[in-house]
């Protein structure tokens, strides 16, 4: 579904990413682990096209997106849900979601918009509040929702646990479980090695801007090199 050969990223003059290969199947959950700098964010910007990629290639579903403007990646069915939530704070709950679905001409986006609320309840109870007043649980389920919006095929997403309690953070992994057994492929990146191994079925990690390794969840959680890697040990 989603492929990157020899993915080479920058930012201004600054080389991030020196030679990324990733692959993910339909279906698959695919954790992309590593300390902090490692190059990851800047792997979901890539695919997306929000950071410069001057050598390599990337495809989704057989359609080349080096050289495409976000919102014609987005038109392709990915989504990115980004770290910190970035939701609209001046906006309703109800707007966030809608803004989700800015490129869809179909008729179907109030089915979507029902489909998000029977997800996550909360958002339903406070479709009127502005996005800003949220918790930061809240908050993640509106950024989850409003990717949901774009009826995206793939959604990449970026840090979904940070800052939350461990309650709240079991509750958006439980969910993301069930977004994907709907058929929806997730690209997930998670400083939480051991959340992230435990809901996918494979993993990369990543070094400096590049991989280091790649395997089977249970090969990410039982390799003692993986941890190195990941904590950024040599």
């Amino acid at each position: 579904m989603l492929s990157l050969r020899q993915v080479h990223a920058f930012y201004g003059h600054v080389h991030v990413l020196r030679g990324i290969d990733l692959e993910l199947q339909q279906g698959e959950i695919v954790c992309l682990l590593g300390a902090n700098g490692a190059g990851k964010t800047t792997t979901l910007k890539t695919i997306l096209g929000l950071v410069n990629a001057p050598r390599g290639e990337i495809r989704f579903e057989g359609q080349a997106l080096l050289g495409l403007l976000p919102y014609k990646v987005v038109a392709l069915g990915i989504a990115l849900i980004p770290e910190g939530r970035r939701v609209f704070p001046d906006l309703t709950v109800a707007e966030n979601l809608k803004m989700g679905a800015y490129i869809r001409r179909d008729q179907n986006v109030k089915e979507d918009l029902d489909y998000v609320f029977s997800v996550f309840p909360k958002l339903q109870e406070r479709r009127w509040q502005r996005g800003g007043t949220l918790s930061g649980g809240e908050q993640q389920m509106l950024a989850i929702g409003r990717a949901l919006m774009s009826r995206a095929r793939l959604l990449m997403m970026d840090e979904p646990s940070m800052g939350l309690a461990p309650i709240v953070r079991e509750e958006i992994f439980r969910t993301i479980l069930a977004i994907n057994r709907r058929g929806t492929s997730i690209l997930l990146v998670e400083q939480n090695a051991a959340l992230a191994s435990a809901v996918s079925q494979r993993g990369y990690v990543l070094e400096t801007g590049r991989i280091v390794f790649s395997g089977t969840a249970q090969e990410l959680a039982t390799n003692e090199e993986v941890a190195k890697a990941y904590l950024g040990k040599r």
